[in-house]
């Protein structure tokens, strides 16, 4: 071949016994398909559970999302041209369910009475309204009843006048059992269920009494209830719902209800029912936290102490971590690697077992250091307002500056030694050279990070509920706050899951929101000025 004639490129052949590399693996069923297929066929089946899932339970809005990902994974992992999301899919998904879903539906859940007597749709609220309204049918004939058992579900079987057994559930009216078998006059075997022996009646009796089996899939037909384990009587509903009308009856009384624009059946003369439905109301969540006296007085001193305690937070556990890093940073110190893993041991251990733990020791009556340290002293660490705010700064130290610690240890490293010694050389002290050269360019590395640090102790929910629970309580508060609350646990607390006040998951929500555009405003101001450090590199 003369030296000016190209050289000839042949494609790639396969190899021994090897594909054509040419040749994609989704077409050649290589080993690298066959474990994509699986993997895509078990996410496939989860999925389609999922969507079945949602199906029942009538949420749709899931149902579509279950089947958008679905589709979305399959022509992404099965398409050439899809290659770049191959990587970005998985995190893209997590994102858009456990983070965009989520602002957007507690932003919806801010503008709606969600809570306590509010909390489904307005045919659930009918529905339970007419079953928990149930008196005994006046004349209803008394049918022997066995209690049955499926699992760890009770059921009723009963004897008609025609001698038919019928079976239900809480959740499946009563249906015909012509396999089932009676013996004087008493049902005594039911295939698919056991039969609950008469101790176990007798433990279960507050669960046998309250179990209400639906005659049929109509609530307004009644139910069979029970409050000897042994007859069953026909128990029917008070009020009567009108379709066409979309009005409810109390029978008994004649009262009519009709719905309100605050999602209850409401009377004329003002009375409502209980259960009602969630509708939306506006920026009333929002009014309430801001203008009810009940919230906005101790939203003030939450807000003022969670901005505190964030801030100091961050302040204290950097200074002591800087401090700790430049002493453990010097060349001529012996025995830096044990001290340094001796440092880094509160960081190590999880942070809600440190809390629990600094809970005990700063007891009262007997904890460890009022109790040995302190020579039997009753200090109230926990239960003074001042106190349990500095015990709660104190413990959050504790936890934060190995953190602290660690990031300013490698940024000191990262800092050319050239530069410190070229500030020498101009004259300049360590005092000079620290405020001028160093600090500046550690804080060029470390500002973000005090910033998410700052976030994180602003909604540090973990160490206020497992050392203080928010406690000690506002004395002129009518809602269950506290002088260590901050704004995370005030919302934990008005949202009543814990049991401490009536659900209002609607001014949580908006109280959510509330926290998020402080948090998102107090950062982006925050990274806007550290650009100003970005001049320094």
């Amino acid at each position: 071949m003369s030296s000016n004639q190209a050289p000839q490129l042949r494609p790639p052949q396969a190899g021994p016994g090897g594909p054509d590399v040419r040749t994609s693996h989704a077409t050649n069923f290589s080993k690298g398909f066959v474990v994509k297929l699986l993997l895509l066929g078990m996410v496939n089946a989860l999925g389609v559970y999922g969507v079945l899932a949602a199906w029942g339970a009538e949420s749709y809005g899931i149902l579509w999302a279950m089947v958008a990902l679905l589709v979305a994974a399959n022509y992404v992992y099965f398409s050439k041209r899809a290659l770049p999301l191959k990587y970005i899919l998985p995190g893209l998904a997590f994102l858009l369910v456990y983070q965009v879903f989520v602002v957007f539906y507690t932003g919806y859940i801010a503008f709606t009475n969600y809570g306590d007597g509010h909390n489904s749709v307005k045919g659930d609220a009918i529905e339970f309204l007419l079953i928990s309204n149930e008196r005994r049918l006046e004349g209803s004939a008394s049918y022997p009843l066995t209690v049955i058992r499926d699992g760890e579900e009770l059921g009723f079987a009963i004897l008609t006048q025609g001698d038919v057994v019928r079976v239900g559930r809480a959740e499946q009216p009563l249906q015909d059992a012509p396999d089932a078998v009676v013996s004087d006059g008493v049902v005594t075997e039911v295939p698919g269920y056991e039969i609950l022996p008469r101790g176990e009646v007798l433990q279960r009796s507050d669960d046998v009494t309250r179990l209400r089996v639906p005659l049929s899939e109509d609530p307004e037909d009644g139910s069979i209830r029970t409050q000897d384990a042994r007859a069953g009587y026909v128990y029917v509903s008070t009020l009567e719902y009108d379709e066409s009308a979309d009005t409810m009856t109390d029978t008994v009384a004649g009262t009519v209800y009709r719905p309100n624009e605050r999602g209850q059946f409401e009377a004329e003369d003002g009375s409502r029912l209980p259960v009602g439905w969630r509708v939306t109301v506006g920026a009333e969540n929002f009014t309430t936290a801001f203008a009810d006296p009940r919230y906005s007085t101790p939203f003030v001193k939450i807000f003022a102490w969670t901005v505190a305690f964030a801030a100091l937070s961050v302040v204290t556990t950097f200074l002591l971590g800087l401090a700790l890093a430049m002493v453990f940073n010097d060349p001529r110190l012996r025995g830096r690697k044990i001290y340094r893993s001796l440092l880094i041991l509160p960081y190590a251990f999880p942070g809600f077992l440190a809390a629990l733990l600094w809970s005990g020791l700063l007891n009262r009556r007997y904890g460890f250091i009022n109790d040995v340290i302190l020579n039997g002293a009753q200090i109230g660490w926990l239960t003074d307002p001042w106190l349990a705010k500095l015990s709660v700064l104190g413990v959050n130290l504790w936890l934060g500056f190995p953190y602290m610690f660690l990031i300013c240890t490698g940024a000191l490293q990262s800092i050319p030694q050239d530069v410190t010694e070229a500030a020498k050389i101009d004259g300049a002290g360590r005092i000079r050279t620290w405020r001028s050269v160093v600090m500046p360019l550690l804080l060029v590395s470390t500002a973000p990070l005090l910033i998410s640090s700052f976030a994180f102790n602003f909604n540090n929910f973990t160490l206020i509920y497992l050392l203080t629970g928010g406690g000690p309580r506002f004395s002129d508060a009518s809602v269950p706050l506290g002088h260590t609350d901050i704004l995370i646990s005030m919302v934990y607390s008005i949202s009543g899951i814990d049991g401490n006040a009536p659900r209002n998951y609607g001014l949580a929500s908006a109280l959510s929101i509330v926290i998020f555009v402080i948090v998102a405003t107090i950062s982006a101001i925050a990274f806007r000025q550290t650009r100003k450090l970005e001049e320094i590199n």
